[in-house]
């Protein structure tokens, strides 16, 4: 009976590797992190919080962000020195799907 629980155990352990794999294969880890972190995000966020929050580095994250910026998916607010983050109408839409297909994965 101990040895069936651990194959499943193990097999579970390995599904959701290979999940997380397949989904980094389709998407890039961290612009995914970042517009899925948006999205559910309660609080205001602004990119020092964001990287911090994803494990990368602020000027990284702040290159993405332009990117992400030119192509209409996020804004950025200015308040005072600090930008606030907010998902566009796209960048939101953009953000529910990738949600959706990394809990399919």
């Amino acid at each position: 009976m101990g040895y069936k629980i651990y194959i499943i155990v193990n097999r579970w352990g390995k599904l959701m590797k290979d999940n997380e794999q397949i989904f980094k294969v389709f998407f890039r880890a961290k612009p995914t992190l970042m517009l899925v972190r948006l999205l559910n995000s309660e609080n205001e966020m602004y990119a020092s919080s964001l990287a911090k929050q994803i494990d990368c580095t602020y000027s990284h994250v702040v290159k993405i962000l332009q990117e992400m910026e030119r192509h209409e998916l996020v804004d950025f607010n200015k308040q005072g020195r600090l930008k606030l983050l907010t998902l566009t109408k796209k960048g939101q839409e953009v953000a529910e799907h990738m949600d959706k297909i990394k809990l399919l994965l």
